[in-house]
C-alpha cells in the first residue's frame, strides 16, 4: 500500500457492486491521501451515462497521481473493456498495482529508473517515450492527407473482404466468444463481438483478398491497426476525436516503418515470414497503447508483450491462412495494449536485444526513435508513401499486368485484334520470388500470388478485376491453355524489391511476331499514386458490396473531414448500414 508521498498510487477494480466499489475508493483515499476522486473526474463519460450507472454497472476504473507531477489524468472504461476472463465467469478482479513511473515527472527515457541517474536512452525506451510523446501538433498536413487516404482504402476493402468465404468462417468462430460490451463488425448491422475479436475478424477482411495497400520495406502497414483502433475506440464510453485517432493511427504506422529500418533484407520482397506478422502486430500495440494514454513504461511492456505473438511463416501464402495474419496482428497488438494496461510486463529491452525482436532477421541493427521534442522528428509517411492496388492480388502482380496489358495494345494495333490462339508463347521477366512464382494456381489465393495467372488473365480479358479471381475464371479451358504457353526468367538486373522490381512481358506468336513491353511504376504505386478521383472510386465500388449508399456516402464524408470530426460515434454508424444482399 502506497504511503502519502510515494510515486503513485493506482486502483483497479473490476465488476464491483456500488457499496464494494466506494468503500474500496475511500480505503484508497485513507491510506493514499493524496489519490482522491473530484467530481470533474466523472464529466470524462458520455453525459448519457449518469454517476449512479457507473457505480452500479461496474466501471472500470484507473486513478493514477504522481507526487512530482502538477496535476493527475483519470480515465474512465467499461467493466468490460478488457474481456480478458469470459464474461460469464464469477471472477471479482482487484489489484493494486504499485508504480514507479519517473517519466511522466521527469520525462521521458528516464522510466523506472532511479531519480538523478543519467544515461543513453535504450531503442525499447525510446520507442516507449515516442509513443507517449508524440501528439497532434506534430501531424502535418501531408501526412495527415496520406493516412486519411490509406483509412478510406483500407474500410473499402474491409467491407468487400465481409464477403469471401475466409471472413465468415472466422466470424463464425469469433461469434462463439461473447461478453457483455461488445463491438461492431464491419458491414454487419447485427453482429456484435467483444473488441478484440472485431478487431481479428475485420483484420482478416481487409487482407482476405490481398487488396490492401503495401509500404516500403515490405508490409501491409494500415489492416493490422486500424481494425484494432476502431474496435478499441468503439468499446470507450467516451468516444476519442477524429485527431485522435488519426494520431494513434499514424503512431502505428511509423512504428511499423522503424522497425523495418533496422534490417536491410526487410527492403526486399520477404522470404521467410509475412512481415504484418513481425510489424504489423508491433503497429497495433503501439497504436492502441497511444489511444488508450499508456504511460512511457507502459508502453513499453506493450511493445514487448506484442512481441511474443510476433510471427508466421511465408509458405501461408496463397491459401486460406494468410488473411489471419492481419486478423491476428491487429488482435494481439490489442490485447498486448491492453494487458500493459492492467499491469503485466514483458522485456523491457525487446528491441535492443538480437534474442529479443532481432530473432527475426539475420542483419538486425536497431536504432533509438528520433525524439519528437526535437527538430530531427520527422514522420517516415512523410517521404514514404504507401501503393494502393488496383484489382485484389499480391503487390507484385501489378507490374506484370500493366506489362501485359501494353503488350496486348501493341499487339491489338499491329494486327487488329486480339487472339489468344495465335499466341504460341508467353515470356515473363520477373524477379526471382518463389512464393509468388504459381504456375498453375488452383484456388483464388494462388491465383493472387501467381505471375503467371495474372499475365494470362490481362491477356485474356484485357483487365484484371475482382472477379478475375472466382472460380469459373480460374478453371476456364482458355485461361490454362494459355498458362501452359508461359515461360518466367528472373534476370540478374530485377532486383526483389518493391521500390526497385521491373516485369516485362514478352508475347510471341505463331506467325513469328514479338510484342513486348516492360513496366517499370505501375499506377497506384508509391511513385505514381491514384488520383484522388480513382482512390474514391475504388472505396465506392468495394463499400457498397456491404454497405447502403448512404453508408458509403458517410463514410466517406467522416474520413474526409476526420481531422475536425469531434467523436467517432457516426463513422460506427455508417460502418453498420448494410445494403440488401446481391446476387
Amino acid at each position: 500500500m502506497p504511503q502519502q508521498g510515494s510515486a503513485c498510487g493506482t486502483v483497479v477494480a473490476r465488476q464491483l457492486p456500488h457499496r464494494s466499489l466506494s468503500l474500496l475508493l475511500r480505503s484508497a483515499m485513507v491510506f493514499v491521501p493524496r489519490v482522491m476522486v473530484p467530481s470533474s473526474t466523472l464529466t470524462r463519460a458520455p453525459q448519457r451515462v449518469s454517476r449512479s450507472r457507473l457505480m452500479m454497472h461496474g466501471f472500470w476504473m484507473l486513478v493514477s497521481q504522481n507526487s512530482c507531477a502538477s496535476s493527475w489524468s483519470p480515465a474512465w472504461t467499461h467493466s468490460d473493456f478488457f474481456p480478458l476472463v469470459p464474461a460469464f465467469s464469477p471472477v471479482t478482479v482487484i489489484r493494486r498495482v504499485l508504480v514507479r513511473d519517473h517519466a511522466t515527472a521527469k520525462g521521458p527515457g528516464v522510466t523506472g529508473r532511479t531519480p538523478g541517474c543519467t544515461r543513453e536512452m535504450g531503442i525499447t525506451e525510446s520507442f516507449g517515450a515516442a509513443i507517449y510523446t508524440l501528439n497532434a501538433t506534430h501531424l502535418t498536413d501531408g501526412v495527415i492527407y496520406r493516412s486519411k487516404r490509406m483509412m478510406l482504402d483500407t474500410l473499402g476493402v474491409g467491407l468487400l473482404g465481409t464477403k469471401t468465404a475466409v471472413f465468415n468462417k472466422v466470424l463464425q468462430y469469433s461469434q462463439r466468444h461473447f461478453s457483455d460490451q461488445e463491438t461492431g463488425v464491419w458491414g454487419r448491422s447485427a453482429i456484435t463481438l467483444p473488441s478484440q475479436y472485431a478487431a481479428f475478424v475485420n483484420g482478416v477482411a481487409v487482407h482476405s483478398m490481398d487488396f490492401d495497400d503495401t509500404w516500403h520495406p515490405a508490409t501491409h502497414p494500415s489492416g493490422a491497426v486500424l481494425p484494432a483502433l476502431l474496435a478499441l475506440a468503439e468499446a470507450m464510453p467516451s468516444q476519442p476525436s477524429g485527431l485522435d485517432l488519426l494520431l494513434a493511427f499514424n503512431v502505428g504506422i511509423e512504428v511499423q516503418g522503424r522497425l523495418l529500418r533496422f534490417s536491410k533484407e526487410a527492403y526486399d520482397i520477404p522470404k521467410r515470414f509475412h512481415p504484418p506478422t513481425v510489424v504489423g502486430v508491433m503497429g497495433s500495440a503501439a497504436a492502441s497503447a497511444k489511444l488508450l494514454r499508456l504511460s512511457p513504461s507502459q508502453c513499453i511492456h506493450a511493445l514487448a508483450i506484442a512481441a511474443s505473438s510476433a510471427g508466421s511463416p511465408l509458405a501461408s501464402a496463397g491459401t486460406q491462412t494468410k488473411p489471419l495474419h492481419i486478423g491476428n496482428a491487429a488482435r494481439r497488438g490489442l490485447e498486448s495494449a491492453q494487458l500493459a494496461w492492467m499491469g503485466l510486463e514483458g522485456n523491457p529491452d525487446i528491441l535492443d536485444l538480437d534474442s529479443g525482436f532481432g530473432v527475426f532477421y539475420t542483419d538486425y541493427g536497431p536504432s533509438a526513435m528520433a525524439d519528437s521534442a526535437t527538430a530531427g522528428f520527422r514522420w517516415l509517411l512523410e517521404d514514404q508513401a504507401v501503393a494502393t492496388k488496383r484489382f485484389p492480388a499480391h503487390l507484385g502482380m501489378h507490374w506484370v499486368v500493366d506489362a501485359a496489358l501494353t503488350a496486348r495494345r501493341k499487339l491489338e494495333n499491329e494486327v487488329g485484334s486480339f487472339d489468344a490462339g495465335q499466341i504460341s508463347r508467353v515470356l515473363l521477366r520477373v524477379p526471382p520470388t518463389k512464393y509468388i512464382n504459381c504456375p498453375i494456381p488452383a484456388t483464388e489465393h494462388q491465383a493472387r500470388h501467381s505471375f503467371q495467372f495474372n499475365a494470362c488473365s490481362a491477356l485474356l480479358d484485357n483487365q484484371v478485376t475482382v472477379g478475375s479471381f472466382h472460380e469459373a475464371q480460374i478453371q476456364r479451358p482458355a485461361l490454362k491453355e494459355l498458362l501452359s504457353k508461359v515461360e518466367v526468367e528472373s534476370p540478374e538486373d530485377n532486383h526483389p524489391s518493391f521500390d526497385r522490381m521491373y516485369c516485362e512481358v514478352v508475347i510471341k506468336t505463331k506467325q513469328g511476331q514479338s510484342y513486348a513491353a516492360r513496366c517499370n511504376t505501375f499506377y497506384g504505386h508509391w511513385r505514381k499514386p491514384l488520383s484522388h478521383t480513382d482512390l474514391v472510386g475504388k472505396f465506392r465500388a468495394n463499400a457498397s458490396a456491404a454497405l447502403s449508399s448512404e453508408g458509403v456516402e458517410g463514410v466517406l464524408d467522416v474520413i474526409k473531414d476526420m481531422e475536425t470530426t469531434r467523436d467517432c460515434s457516426r463513422l460506427f454508424s455508417y460502418l453498420k448500414m448494410t445494403s440488401e444482399p446481391k446476387e
